[in-house]
Order: structure tokens, then sequence, then C-alpha cells
């Protein structure tokens, strides 16, 4: 049985796997791994953005600490296998 397509989601979160992994036992590498993708993520909205780039990032900052639970659902969303469920 052919293995099922991962997500984009999925594809990120195996990233971030392998780059906790690369910083093996040292201090802080889930946050050292979350910010290397963080600074990719935001070198890419503001170079593909337009010029309200930060208004997007501003939204999404303000989902993630204003609305906690639209925010799951919005990753939950994401991890979908179809475009017509996601959110964001």
């Amino acid at each position: 049985m052919p293995a099922t397509p991962q997500t984009p989601t999925e594809r990120v979160e195996q990233l971030f796997e392998a780059l906790t992994a690369h910083y093996g036992a040292g201090d802080d590498r889930e946050l050292r791994a979350a910010a290397k993708l963080l600074l990719v993520a935001l070198d890419k909205i503001r170079s593909h953005g337009g010029h309200n780039w930060h208004g997007l990032l501003d939204e999404y900052v303000h989902i993630v600490k204003h609305d906690p639970e639209r925010f799951a659902r919005m990753l939950q969303s994401n991890s979908s296998r179809s475009s017509s469920e996601l959110l964001a």
C-alpha cells in the first residue's frame, strides 16, 4: 500500500523534529528549532506578502495571543488532507 502524501503542515512538523534532533541534548533545542523556522517564515512573509505583510503577521500574533482555540483550529485545519477544510 503506497504511503499517503504528507500535508504541508506535516512536512513542516517533520522538519521541526529534524532541527530539534540536530541540536541534540542542547539547552532550549525546541525553542532554537522553532526560532529558525520563524526566521525563515518571517523572511518569506516579508518578501512575498506585499506592502501590508506586517498586517498579516499582526493578525496571526493577535490570534495566538487572544484566541488560542481559533489558533488550534487553524493548525488542525491546515493538517487536513482536503484543501476545502483549510481555514488559513
